[in-house]
């Protein structure tokens, strides 16, 4: 009896342990992430070697080379500025924009660079100081001997050019006179559709709207020296390449890119604003 009430405790003891060890979660091993590649174990790419620094200033746009660069500086070239037009330089430099564009090979007009160099004088032409006077294209002759020094002489009038000689544009009352720094001409009065006349015989070598501040304008060439700027017009009755004589209608008075309708005039001298009150006849 003893016996097999010791039996009944050991069983019933060796159950209780038995339990327990089927309640204790089982032991899992830590995830282990797939990265076998054709049945190897593929390692951690390595972290990328820093590339050597380079000289990136031999790729810098600021290092391009802009056409015409061997002549910047030298009289006659001109190296194009931010705002720069075609118009622009071949007015500040006395020239038809055609011939520029031209004498620079240039296929498009408005496709010029900042930092480009362009050839704004003729290529038959030479420099003096800072001047670009035409070279004769006849035979060379032999230099004239030097003149004794003479007393120095006054300046002849600037209108005193030997054969030369400017008009009226308009009829209107002068309303702005001439400053180098304000105003590089002069400005005349009147009413819409007034007659603008040419200043003297020339060439059209401009007539369009594509001059800031001059709105619709007309650029006559009158020889190597001189040109005459129309603007502000209403009506632009020339074409550009057209041969117009002195006092012909060219266009009609307006006020297109100005305040109130008005002509304003200029004369260029080799491409430099001169006042027109010294070329024209007093009135």
């Amino acid at each position: 009896m003893i016996f097999s009430h010791v039996s009944r405790l050991w069983l019933g003891g060796l159950a209780l342990v038995l339990l327990a060890g089927c309640n204790t979660p089982p032991r899992v091993p830590a995830p282990v992430e797939n990265r076998n590649v054709g049945g190897r174990t593929a390692l951690p790419a390595p972290a990328p070697v820093a590339a050597p620094s380079s000289d990136v200033s031999a790729v810098s746009p600021s290092t391009k080379v802009m056409p015409g660069s061997e002549n910047a500086g030298k009289p006659g070239f001109y190296t194009v500025q931010r705002g720069d037009t075609l118009t622009r330089i071949a007015l500040d430099n006395g020239q038809s924009w055609r011939d520029v564009a031209s004498w620079n090979n240039l296929s498009n007009a408005n496709l010029i660079e900042v930092g480009q160099v362009l050839r704004v004088a003729p290529p038959n032409a030479i420099t003096e100081g800072s001047g670009v006077v035409v070279q004769p294209m006849g035979p060379a002759t032999q230099a004239a001997p030097k003149p004794l020094p003479q007393a120095p002489t006054p300046p002849a009038p600037a209108a005193a050019d030997p054969g030369f000689a400017f008009s009226w544009p308009a009829n209107g009352q002068v309303i702005g006179n001439f400053d180098e720094v304000k105003n590089k001409g002069l400005d005349i009065a009147g009413q819409p559709g007034d007659p603008i006349l040419a200043a003297a015989d020339g060439q059209v070598v401009y007539a369009g709207a594509g001059l800031r501040g001059y709105g619709n304008l007309i650029i006559l060439k009158h020889n190597s020296t001189f040109l005459t700027a129309y603007a502000h017009n209403q009506a632009l009755l020339v074409k550009e390449d057209q041969q117009v004589r002195k006092g012909q209608k060219i266009a009609e008075m307006g006020k297109t890119d100005a305040d109130r309708v008005k002509l304003h005039f200029e004369i260029r001298r080799q491409g430099k604003p001169v006042d027109p009150a010294k070329f024209l006849p007093v009135r």
